[in-house]
């Protein structure tokens, strides 16, 4: 029986894994720091992982519009990633408008309700997101 390489553990534990956000610290007891990193960009590199931030990767997928790899779940995915983060969301004033039925402006979900500060930059293929303090909802 053959050992397996740091790759082949890396990317068992991502099958594994139920969500679709991985963080560094998720792999560090399977390599030292320079291992792992060079694994994670090889993954990013072959389309397996999309990096959204730093020490923030997610499933790839390839997108049937443009050919390039994209997060599985879409913009999804980096809500996601901010709940892996510890940042708690809710709704932006857009979406409580929306919501309300005060508007028929369809909100894009670029823009992320945010309990507290957050100074990373999430994003991917130029899309990032923006954040606003959120409020709670009105009764």
């Amino acid at each position: 029986m053959r050992p397996e390489n740091l790759e082949q553990r890396v990317l068992k534990r991502i099958d594994r894994k139920r969500g679709d956000v991985f963080l560094r610290a998720d792999f560090d007891d399977l390599g030292g720091y320079d291992q792992v990193g060079r694994v994670l960009r090889t993954l990013v590199r072959t389309g397996r992982l999309v990096k959204v931030g730093q020490g923030l990767y997610a499933r790839g997928a390839v997108s049937p519009f443009s050919g390039n790899v994209i997060p599985v779940k879409g913009l999804a995915t980096l809500t996601e990633a901010l709940a892996r983060l510890g940042i708690e969301t809710g709704p932006t004033r857009l979406e409580q408008a929306y919501n309300a039925g005060r508007t028929t402006q369809v909100p894009t979900g670029r823009v992320v309700g945010v309990k507290r500060r957050v100074r990373r930059k999430i994003g991917y293929d130029g899309i990032l997101l923006s954040f606003e303090r959120a409020e709670p909802a009105p009764r």
